[in-house]
């Protein structure tokens, strides 16, 4: 939760820069920072939804994948987990 909140964050003031000083070498940057946390964040959220038991494919499903995202994972072993 710590990295997702420094990302915003990161982005957020960036964004900011790139509005109130139009400079374009931080639109730049804006945009190769939102490039280099987008894998990350995806195999996150795919290692989420191996931790309660389904395929990573769940992460598609936008309303499904935020409520198996907030449920307790599975104890034991699973599918694609070891114990």
């Amino acid at each position: 939760m710590d990295v997702f909140l420094f990302n915003t964050i990161v982005s957020i003031v960036i964004t900011h820069i790139v509005e109130i000083g139009e400079v374009p070498s931080f639109q730049i940057m804006d945009t190769m920072h939102s490039f280099a946390v987008l894998i990350p964040g995806i195999a996150v959220g795919v290692r989420r939804m191996h931790d309660v038991g389904k395929s990573g494919w769940y992460y598609l499903i936008p309303i499904y994948n935020l409520i198996l995202a907030c449920t307790d994972s599975e104890v034991g072993k699973n599918e694609w987990r070891q114990p």
